[in-house]
Parts: C-alpha cells; sequence; structure tokens
C-alpha cells in the first residue's frame, strides 16, 4: 500500500496524485500491461526517467506483483555494497568516528558504542543499536523524522583477500517501494561519501 511520502511527493513530481494515476493506467494500459507497456505509457505523459519506474513499479505492486527488494520476513529491503583499498580497522575507526557518524546518522552528539545506546540527530534520525561487534558489524533500530516506523539498519565490513574493505549496508521494514528507491539512492551516495572520505584521511 502506498504511504503519505509516495503520495505527497509522486503529486508534487508529477502534477497528478496517485488516486489520477492509478485511473489513467486503468484506462490506457489494459488490465495485465508489462512493465514496458507501463513505462512507454509514462514517458509519453511526460514522466521524467527518475520517476517512471517508481510508478510503474507502484502500479505493477497494485496489480499483484512481487516487486523486487520485498520479503515475507523483512518487508521491502534494500542493500549497497562498495569495496575501498582501505584496510578494515581504518574503515571501522572512519565509520564510527564523529565525521562518519555524520554521513550516516547526521548531525548528532556522542554516544556509547554498545548494545542498547540511542541517538537521535539534530535532524530528526533517531535509533537504538542491537548489535555491536567492533570492527565487524553494527546493527539498530533507524527511524527517519517523517516515518511511523522504524527500518532495522546493518553495517558491515568484509575484510577481501587483497587488504581492501567492503562497507555493506543492508536496511530492512522500509514502507513501500517507493521508500526502498529513495534508500537505495541515500544508501549509495552515503557509502561512496564515507569511502572517499576515508581514503582522503589515511593519506
Amino acid at each position: 500500500m502506498p504511504g503519505v511520502m509516495f503520495r505527497t511527493d509522486v503529486e508534487r513530481e508529477t502534477g497528478l496524485s496517485w488516486e489520477r494515476w492509478v485511473k489513467l493506467l486503468e484506462e490506457n494500459c489494459g488490465p495485465a500491461p508489462t512493465c514496458d507497456q507501463l513505462a512507454e505509457y509514462l514517458q509519453e505523459r511526460g514522466v521524467g526517467p527518475e520517476w517512471v519506474p517508481i510508478i510503474a513499479d507502484m502500479y505493477g505492486e497494485r496489480l499483484g506483483r512481487k516487486p523486487v527488494g520485498q520479503t515475507m520476513d523483512v518487508g521491502f529491503n534494500v542493500g549497497i555494497r562498495r569495496t575501498a583499498a582501505i584496510p578494515k580497522e581504518e574503515a571501522w575507526h572512519h565509520l564510527v568516528s564523529p565525521s562518519g557518524l555524520k554521513l550516516w546518522i547526521g548531525d548528532v552528539e556522542p554516544f556509547p558504542l554498545q548494545v542498547g545506546s540511542v541517538f537521535q540527530s539534530k535532524g530528526g534520525v533517531s535509533g537504538k543499536l542491537g548489535v555491536v561487534k567492533p570492527y565487524e558489524k553494527l546493527r539498530m533500530s533507524w527511524r527517519r523524522r517523517e516515518w511511523d516506523n522504524p527500518s532495522t539498519l546493518q553495517i558491515t565490513l568484509l575484510a577481501t583477500k587483497t587488504g581492501k574493505t567492503t562497507f555493506a549496508f543492508h536496511q530492512e521494514k522500509l514502507e513501500d517501494v517507493y521508500m526502498r528507491y529513495v534508500m537505495k539512492r541515500h544508501w549509495e551516495k552515503v557509502v561512496d561519501r564515507l569511502i572517499e572520505t576515508a581514503v582522503r584521511h589515511i593519506r
């Protein structure tokens, strides 16, 4: 079911409410359109390339199709991995440093890196640490201010045989297909920035 953020954003970005899009797609694409047919129609309507797959996936879910990134156990989830020429220990220290925390939590007061610790950034991101394995893994609840329910975020550092480190961000229990798109873009930028600043630091 489409969440409030999707309904607000789709109308702002396309000029039409989700209910209006549903009606148009039903009237113009038939009872069982393919993804390509939906994309073609949306492009003809002048929808931008960023929103074409989002609307198509949201409508496909309405038709009973299982979207990419949805499971029975954890709902909508997304995973991002990036590998960099950084030793695992250095990667960890940067991840949990004030500058690292700012990238994936926001402006946040220092808090103990231990199970049960809670955090809240000035931007409204809040959470609670559930698993802390130094140099390996963090698992926590992670919630944006405008969300009704928290997600689960896991950050894992994986050492490669060549001495590099893979940053793996995995987020579960997202609200809908749209939020999966939003957080996928978000974590891609976060991980790229983490690696960029970590590499710069060790140089």
